[in-house]
């Protein structure tokens, strides 16, 4: 029970996928949490397997409190600790304001904004055992700046960066580090659900002023930096990854 064990919610593709692989890679027994990916969960598994790691496969809608608290149970019975959470799983209705139902709202902000606050006081339980731990989240652009179609989501993520301060605060005493980033728009199968895709990888690649658009390894580097000691004293913060493309507007 010495090793270190990270959780990584909607791990089973993209973004979630990369950062538990990297993870793995750097010696963490790995927790893949998916809603309905299994297959692509499975295949994940195996990958962390391979590079001799330990993993635990959890089916859970990060929605759901009660789903959460199961997961959490799960996670202390395979390994009775947790040494980093990442807060990735993300879903949300892309329409215009006008055009946005109770359901909408509701399954938008469940995921993306409620999932980070009862997933946080669980995963500080398991951390406390061990003296600390680390929490990342990750955000997106649209909570700060107006995305076409983007309403439900650009919201849930600001709630998600508020959380992110207050909790920065109030588990600071238990030697929690929490932190989230801020990504500008990487292609990945997320992306295939936005009705204007095209137009915001053609912004993205044309406008960015570092040259290029951003790529998935961008974001688990600074995951990767938030984890690490080197990063100790900074708490609450949402660090931007955008190359740039955000200052322009």
């Amino acid at each position: 029970m010495t090793q270190k064990v990270a959780l990584i919610t909607g791990s089973s593709r993209g973004i979630g996928k990369a950062t538990a692989l990297r993870l793995a890679a750097a010696g963490y027994n790995i927790v893949i949490n998916y809603a309905r990916s299994k297959q692509s969960a499975l295949e994940t598994a195996k990958q962390i397997e391979a590079l001799g790691r330990k993993v635990l496969v959890v089916k859970a809608n990060v929605g759901d409190v009660t789903k959460i608290k199961d997961m959490f149970k799960q996670i202390e019975a395979e390994f009775g600790r947790l040494d980093v959470f990442v807060n990735n799983a993300a879903s949300g209705v892309l329409r215009p304001a006008m055009e946005l139902e109770e359901t909408h709202w509701d399954w938008t902000i469940n995921i993306n904004s409620k999932a980070l606050l009862f997933c946080a006081q669980e995963a500080a339980k398991l951390m406390e055992i061990n003296g600390g731990g680390k929490i990342v989240s990750i955000s997106s652009l649209g909570s700060i700046r107006y995305l076409e179609n983007y309403t439900a989501v650009g919201v849930s993520k600001a709630a998600l960066e508020a959380l992110t301060r207050y909790l920065a605060v109030e588990l600071a005493p238990m030697n929690i580090v929490v932190n989230a980033i801020s990504g500008g728009a990487v292609d990945t199968e997320a992306l295939k659900h936005f009705p204007n895709r095209e137009e915001l990888l053609q912004e993205a690649k044309a406008k960015t002023p570092a040259g290029r658009m951003v790529e998935i390894v961008d974001l688990v580097n600074c995951i990767m930096f938030l984890l690490s000691e080197d990063s100790i004293m900074i708490r609450g913060q949402t660090i931007i990854i955008d190359g740039g493309i955000s200052l322009l507007v």
